[in-house]
């Protein structure tokens, strides 16, 4: 059993843009008329101010100079505009914009300057797919194969195989991670949606079976993961960690003695979509588990397990992870339903600053800068406006 309406929900999780255009083929309920205007008020408020924050280098990244990704993001965020005006027809600042991604490209295909070399080359390649520009052909092409070349194989510690990390071994954070590996297989998805059959399948891929066993053994799962950390208390069962043996969300002691890694809400979200990217059944277990976990734990008001760290974060890999997997309305562990689009909807246009930015009050992960965040926000509106 597959995803109901798979590839239009993988397509709409990754931004496509030719499912954005002004003719929308996802059937529309027209009492959320309403609510759409205003979703698209918030999206014109936020990309507006996106526009005010262009550096006149062409990027976005004035705080944080070192991350293409941080100028890739807002030119996704306009390509996905929901009338298709910035895609049809791409004004001089986009042309800027794709100007500087192509600047800190590298002969090995990266595009980075100083570090995170997955993360950027995968987020600046989900941009530039969509520049139009036949230049960019052969950066797209080589950008892709950087990503699959990041795939670890072979590490002293067998559990990270499969896996992606930042990039550049030798370096920092080396070791794969549940979030690049997310970001990388988002990025390859796109590049396939994007491109004909036949070249997609001329090229290099990725060992999609060993990134399967990656994520697998990132989740609280003791039946499908036989890492010894692995747990299936009720608290814990289903969820994700940021890699095999690591959670950002600490420990916990649990009744027997043991301890457990905890689950959190953004690393669920995006074993979930990891899952989805790769072609998973909607009941294999591992999904139905993860499923689960999210639905027991669902709230608007923190990132669960991290509090407001990785907030924004969480609202838009909520919002990609629940399209992307068909779920219109969640039935909570109480027996409660809830409409989460309409939930996450309404939270982000309360939440967003009268300037048209959003911003977190806690610094992790740059979320008190107003570029990245509200550039997750205006993504997750986009993909609500279309979804309701």
């Amino acid at each position: 059993m597959k995803y109901p309406l798979a590839s239009l929900l993988i397509a709409a999780a990754l931004l496509t843009p030719a499912l954005f255009a002004a003719d929308d083929p996802l059937p529309h309920d027209s009492k959320n008329l309403s609510l759409r205007n205003e979703i698209q008020i918030a999206i014109d408020k936020g990309l507006s101010f996106l526009k005010t924050q262009q550096q006149a280098d062409g990027s976005w990244s004035a705080t944080e100079p070192n991350h293409p990704a941080l100028t890739a993001m807002p030119l996704v965020a306009f390509q996905r505009e929901p009338s298709g005006r910035y895609f049809r027809e791409q004004p001089d600042f986009m042309k800027k914009g794709y100007a500087y991604l192509r600047s800190n490209a590298h002969p090995d295909g990266s595009i980075y300057t100083k570090g995170l070399a997955n993360y950027n080359t995968s987020v600046s390649l989900m941009a530039l797919l969509n520049s139009g520009d036949p230049q960019d052909e052969t950066l797209i092409k080589a950008a892709h194969d950087y990503i699959v070349g990041q795939q670890a194989t072979n590490l002293p510690n067998p559990e990270l195989n499969g896996g992606i990390g930042y990039g550049l071994l030798g370096a920092e954070h080396q070791h794969p991670d549940l979030d690049n590996t997310l970001i990388a297989l988002e990025a390859l998805r796109a590049y396939k949606a994007a491109r004909p059959a036949a070249e997609v399948a001329a090229g290099k891929d990725l060992n999609w079976d060993a990134a399967i066993a990656f994520v697998t053994r990132c989740q609280n799962l003791p039946s499908t993961n036989k890492e010894p950390w692995a747990s299936d208390d009720p608290a814990n069962k289903g969820g994700f960690v940021y890699f095999p043996g690591n959670s950002k969300a600490d420990t916990m002691d649990l009744p027997n003695g043991r301890k457990a890694l905890r689950s959190y809400g953004t690393m669920s979200y995006a074993g979930l979509l990891s899952f989805i990217y790769a072609d998973l059944k909607k009941d294999d277990p591992r999904v139905v588990a993860a499923l689960d976990w999210l639905k027991n734990n669902y709230t608007l008001e923190e990132n669960p397990g991290l509090q407001r760290q990785g907030l924004y974060y969480y609202f838009n890999l909520m919002t990609k992870g629940l399209s992307a997997a068909g779920v219109n309305e969640l039935q909570l562990a109480n027996g409660k339903k809830v409409n989460w689009m309409n939930d996450v909807s309404l939270k982000l246009i309360g939440l967003q600053n009268q300037d048209g930015s959003w911003v977190n009050d806690n610094n992790r992960w740059l979320e008190k800068n107003p570029v990245l965040v509200t550039s997750y926000s205006v993504l997750a509106l986009e993909i609500l406006y279309h979804q309701l």
